[in-house]
């Protein structure tokens, strides 16, 4: 078992105590023995001292050519690459899914860093002919000053490179709070980008709790643009907060994903895919399935596979090889959990497998529960409409298509969705009616890539998109440039006259 490692914050370039004097344990969720890391549990004063250093170094920063901040963050790709055994080890650790999963995590922000540091040469304006003559008219990015990121646990070395890699390449500073629960990943994303030459006080990294550390930051002054990822609850006083500053506020929330099967779809294609979007990440994604909408025709054939998939499923210690489903990331969230396999018998809806903490032999130090399946769900039941976040699963049968459809838009939620069909005319209306910022079609909800805007409609998000050639938009502003030349082609003239 590896010694628990002492993580200051992250301020002007050096590693720092809290001026609190504040510190707070995190332990691996798999077995709580395993002090993984010691946070400060920062205060205002923290988040005054990080946003004073990023509004110093911005001043710099922004005119550093934006070519060469993007060399900075494709030699950041380079190092993450090379230690991407280490940072997954230290990914699985601190958060509990399963090594392969954890490299999943480090690859994205691989080809975040790739994908943004090549923006660098590609930050495209637009010139436009003016209705005037000898007049000239073009429009540019800019860069807008002080980036306040509040990040989640659940990925939390891929989403802090979603925002923190195209803010820098647009020419911002950046201090960021990663989610209390999954600190280092952050801490080693920075590294790299450090050693790749970023400038003291560019990045800032302060760890803490919401209340004292996440609420000061979105409430300071000299911070105009919030990025933020977590529960809706959450995001709805973040953006409050920041409409009262008049500040861009970036939101990605929460999602009740819906997979619709129909009649005519591949079975063996659906049963692989609903297992890994339901109990990947042990449900603790944004994107997870968490209700399959299936028709009648195939219904108890499908449940009777995933259920024997569920059961087979390994589940333990992600730093095993063999686990294919971990613990839940702290004992909070097993209770939700739990709290919501409750609620789903009281509505009466069938349990066909798990529903039971997991307590005996390796897994007595951990947060593990059985993944769970649901049958005979109604649409109106909570477990059908509320985020639960954790491995459990609601089948729902209907009869049609348009039914399909409409059990699928009949929540608060709009982030990711799913249809197995072979029929392309179904497969096209669900494209343009299902009301979510992604559609996969024959493909589970989740396997996002970074070239294409990521984020969701309702109650999952504020129109924003991180991610893809929209991600500048977030970290970026917008200038208007017109050139009025018939002055001085008219001085030149009468020189020439002269």
């Amino acid at each position: 078992m590896s010694e628990a490692r002492l993580f200051m914050n992250f301020i002007n370039g050096e590693f720092v105590p809290s001026l609190g004097g504040k510190t707070f344990e995190r332990r691996n969720p798999a077995d709580t023995a395993d002090v993984v890391g010691i946070f400060q549990d920062s205060n205002a004063d923290d988040v005054e001292a990080a946003v004073t250093a990023a509004k110093a170094a911005y001043a710099t920063w922004r005119k550093v050519p934006a070519p060469r901040r993007g060399e900075i963050l494709l030699r950041a790709a380079d190092l993450l690459l090379a230690r991407k055994d280490r940072y997954s080890h230290d990914l699985t650790r601190e958060m509990g899914k399963p090594l392969f999963e954890a490299g999943g995590d480090i690859v994205e922000a691989i080809g975040m860093a790739q994908y943004a540091g090549s923006e660098g040469r590609r930050m495209h304006g637009v010139t436009t002919p003016s209705e005037l003559p000898n007049k000239f008219q073009m429009s540019m990015r800019q860069p807008i000053g002080v980036i306040g990121m509040i990040t989640p646990w659940n990925f939390p070395m891929a989403i802090a490179s979603w925002k923190m890699l195209p803010a820098l390449v647009c020419g911002n500073t950046v201090v960021i709070k990663p989610g209390e629960d999954a600190s280092i990943s952050t801490f080693n994303l920075v590294e790299c980008l450090v050693e790749a030459g970023l400038p003291p006080g560019v990045v800032n990294i302060v760890t803490g709790h919401g209340p004292s550390a996440g609420q000061p930051l979105v409430e300071h002054p000299d911070v105009p643009v919030l990025s933020f990822t977590g529960s809706t609850e959450v995001g709805r006083l973040v953006y409050e907060l920041g409409a009262r500053q008049i500040k861009r506020v970036s939101l990605e929330m929460g999602g009740k994903n819906p997979l619709i099967v129909m009649d005519d779809a591949d079975l063996d294609l659906v049963e692989q895919g609903v297992v890994w979007a339901a109990f990947g990440t042990t449900g603790q994604r944004c994107t997870a399935t968490s209700r399959v909408i299936v028709h009648r025709k195939v219904a108890a054939t499908l449940i009777e596979r995933l259920v024997a998939r569920a059961q087979a499923l390994r589940v333990g210690n992600g730093l095993h090889p063999a686990t294919e489903m971990g613990p839940l990331v702290n004992e909070a969230q097993l209770e939700r959990v739990l709290g919501y396999i409750e609620v789903g018998k009281a509505e009466g809806a069938t349990l066909c497998c798990g529903g039971n903490r997991l307590t005996e032999g390796s897994y007595a130090n951990g947060w593990f529960v059985q993944p769970t399946i649901f049958t005979g769900v109604r649409p109106t039941m909570r477990i059908a409409r509320e985020e639960i976040f954790g491995p459990v699963l609601s089948v729902i049968e209907v009869e049609s298509l348009d039914e399909a459809l409409a059990v699928a838009n009949d929540v608060a939620y709009g982030l990711s969705s799913s249809i197995y069909t072979r029929d392309i005319n179904a497969a096209y209306r669900a494209m343009h009616e299902l009301e979510a910022g992604i559609v996969y079609i024959n493909a589970p909800t989740i396997g996002a890539e970074i070239h294409l805007p990521f984020g969701g409609v309702k109650a999952t998000g504020n129109g924003h998109r991180e991610a893809g050639p929209t991600m500048l938009d977030v970290f970026s502003e917008w200038k208007s440039v017109y050139v009025d030349y018939s002055g001085s082609l008219q001085r030149a003239q009468i020189d020439n006259a002269d």
